[in-house]
């Protein structure tokens, strides 16, 4: 049955790659990078693009796991519903309307892109952080505790390591919904790929627009693949062992 599904799934693969460069060529898209300058061109709005993702999910992640693990210590449980809501607030307001805030207080350029995309993508690692965590069976922290181990040493051998498959999920998200984010950044003048978006809407040019779309959606898929394979390291053997199992 998976030899069959397979091979299903690389003709499957093959037919959409057929598809998908005929559709290149129909509309200039090929043609389009085919021109060195404007090649040199992706590339660099690229760079942009990743750089801004690189940096504001970097100070997410900070964030979002030292709120999710704070909250869930004792003294400090009975606060979480109420953190938990004021981080959640950023994802309450459209996109484009946090870019907009942020560029009235911060004016345009790459600041004000990389405080947006920090707010949008802070929640759904400081949640799943928080969720799993919790969700860490208590005998096997009351264990541990019986074993003489201190706080730290449980936070970072027992709870941690028991909560990542939760906390790489967040951050899957989060990742995934950055980079699509980050194509609003060209509206405040901070670069990246949406600037090939919008100016190809503007001109009317779907060979351009093109050439900017399929990236974002690239990397947002080589992204994501990525977080999984970093799933395998990070989330102990046993328990994938387990899950396979399940």
């Amino acid at each position: 049955m998976n030899r069959a599904f397979g091979k299903i799934y690389r003709f499957a693969l093959i037919v959409l790659l057929l598809i998908a460069g005929i559709a290149l060529e129909r509309f200039g898209v090929i043609e389009y990078l085919s021109d060195p300058y404007e090649l040199q061109y992706l590339l660099n709005l690229s760079t942009q693009h990743i750089w801004m993702v690189f940096v504001s999910m970097s100070m997410a992640t900070i964030l979002g796991l030292a709120v999710g693990i704070i909250f869930t210590r004792p003294s400090y449980r009975k606060y979480s519903g109420v953190v938990m809501y004021i981080v959640g607030l950023g994802q309450t307001i459209p996109s484009l309307a946090v870019i907009a805030l942020a560029m009235s207080f911060l004016g345009i350029g790459f600041k004000p892109a990389i405080f947006a995309l920090f707010v949008y993508s802070v929640l759904p690692i400081a949640r799943n952080t928080l969720a799993g965590i919790t969700a860490v069976p208590g005998w096997i922290i009351d264990a541990a505790k019986g074993m003489g181990m201190p706080n730290r040493r449980i936070l970072f051998e027992i709870e941690l390591p028991n909560a990542m498959k939760v906390i790489i999920t967040g951050f899957r998200v989060s990742l995934v919904i950055n980079i699509g984010t980050a194509a609003l950044a060209f509206l405040i003048g901070a670069g990246g790929l949406g600037e090939l978006i919008f100016v190809g809407i503007d001109l009317m040019r779907p060979d351009q627009l093109l050439a900017g779309a399929i990236p974002v959606t690239l990397l947002a898929l080589f992204a994501d693949y990525l977080v999984e394979l970093l799933g395998l390291v990070v989330v102990p053997r046993g328990l994938r062992i387990q899950e396979e199992m399940a």
